[in-house]
Formats: C-alpha cells, structure tokens, sequence
C-alpha cells in the first residue's frame, strides 16, 4: 500500500511546521477543493479526503510524532531502498491501528466518519407568511467567514417558537461523515392589525359612541379576507369581546382557532357645528355620570 505524504498533500515542505502553520495549510487546501466549489468533480472529492485525513493526524502531537517517524525513513531520510512502500505502509498502519488483520479493514476507512455540528438560528415572520405559507431566505456564514444563502419552504400553519430542521444544512462532517442539521426557531410578530396568542387571533372593531349606545350591525374581517357579520347590542363597552369560531390561525388538525374581536369606542377628533351643537344637547338633558360610583 503506497504510504501518503501528508505534508505533500497540505502543500507544506517538511515535518519542521507549527499548528498554526498546518492549520492555515489545511484551510487554503479545503478552500480549494470544497465540493461547493468543485461539483461533480470525482478528483476534488478524493482530494478533499486525503486533505481531512492529513490535517486529522497532523493537528493532534502524539499522532503526528508517530507519523513522523515514519516520514523520515520513506521521504526525510531517502531512504526508499531500506524498506519497500508497502512496508512502510503495514508499519504506519500498525503503529497506530494494531495487528495485520487489521490493516486492510482500516486502511480503507483511515480515521472514522464523524457528523458535523448541527447550528441554530432563528427568523422573525409575520402572522400571514405564517399562516399561509412562504419562501424564506437566511445567510450564515460557511467556514471560509463566506455568505451562505439557504432558501426554504415555510409550511402552512407554522408555530411561533417552532423549530424547522433542514437536514445537512449544518457545519460540514469530518472523514466523509454527514453535514449536521441546521435548526431554525421560528418568530412570528404581530401586525398593526392582529396579535396571534396560540391558535387564536385577536383584532380591534372600532365603533363609533352612537354605534355603542344604539347598538349596530358590522362585518369583521378575518386574515383569509373573508367577512363575518355580528350584532353589536346597545350599551356595550370598550372593552368587551366577540369571539368567532373557526375563523383564527391555522391549528395541526386542520381546524382553525378564533377570531376575537376587542371592542374600541373611537371618538371623533373633528365635529361639525350641527353635530358639536347635538352633543352640547345632549349633555344637557343627559343625567348620565360615568364616574359616579
């Protein structure tokens, strides 16, 4: 088995290096070889390999001072005619892997696969994306402090503080293994127009006083732009609530919450003379006292 120059692959000229020189080797090498840069390239991802495994071994002392050992009989030292490539491979091997049956099972896997790290994020999204559904986008960093944009599908219904997963969007795995997931919670904000609290939505009906003290019929309107007409009885209050089934944020079993609506007695900011005149009127017949107790 033809034994690997780990420096050579790292693009490093000898054993003599520092960490922080094989590390920065490593980078520039993953850099140019990531498969994001080179899709459907076999070459690249073979590269990639030997690139990981390198750095793998290098990066901790104890496996690199081993490995170095070695090094500087089959390429240090030139010293190629004292023992064959493939027995220098069965001795690298069995300084860090054990006994001869053994080596061919190891050889082939090297060093084990190991998931990368899973990532945590979180998007704010109104309560129509959230009900309806949408295509977001996020940008996070890769690991070259690089932009990376990911597009993915809002479902219907989704809940505040929920957590999507997209699998494998995560930190890149090590030695072949898979990427970690990337987990995104979910933050829906409330409009000028509705407040989601659970699976029901809340909404103001502005009414004006006469509307209060004579009773009215209106319409609300819900987040589907569908209408509902209620009866608004003589006398209400601010204050008071209506509540409409069926008609709130989507729920899990298909159904919907409730829409309910908060009565808001609105006075005009501008009167006309006839109408100032109605309530000077007004006042003086009324024996009406809203703060006696």
């Amino acid at each position: 088995m033809k034994f690997k120059d780990y420096y050579k692959i790292l693009e490093l000229e000898d054993s003599r290096v520092t960490l922080d020189q094989i590390k920065s080797a490593y980078r520039k090498q993953a850099k140019k070889y990531h498969p994001d840069v080179n899709v459907g390239d076999k070459l690249a991802e073979e590269k990639i390999k030997d690139i990981n495994e390198a750095y793998r071994i290098l990066s901790e002392t104890s496996s690199k001072r081993k490995y170095d050992r070695t090094w500087n009989y089959t390429i240090g030292r030139k010293l190629n005619n004292y023992k064959t490539s493939s027995q220098m491979a069965g001795e690298f091997f069995g300084m860090f892997f054990g006994n001869n049956e053994q080596k061919e099972e190891i050889a082939q896997s090297s060093m084990p696969a190991i998931k990368g790290e899973d990532i945590e994020t979180e998007i704010n999204i109104t309560i129509e994306e959230g009900f309806y559904g949408a295509n977001k986008t996020i940008v996070l960093k890769d690991i070259e402090n690089k932009n990376r944009k990911i597009t993915f599908k809002l479902p219907e219904g989704v809940k505040n503080s929920e957590k999507i997963r997209l699998a494998e969007q995560g930190k890149p795995g090590k030695n072949g293994g898979k990427n970690g997931d990337l987990f995104i919670k979910i933050n829906i904000k409330d409009s000028q127009k509705y407040k989601l609290r659970g699976d029901n939505l809340y909404t103001i009906i502005p009414i004006s006083p006469w509307e209060a003290v004579l009773g009215t019929k209106l319409k609300i309107k819900s987040i589907d732009d569908t209408e509902t007409q209620i009866y608004v009885p003589n006398g209400v209050q601010s204050g008071e609530t209506f509540e409409i089934p069926n008609k709130g944020y989507k729920m899990k079993n298909g159904q919907r919450g409730k829409l309910i609506g908060k009565i808001e007695i609105v006075v005009p900011e501008k009167l006309s003379s006839e109408e100032k005149e109605m309530f000077k009127k007004l006042k003086e017949i009324s024996n009406f006292n809203p703060r006696k107790i």
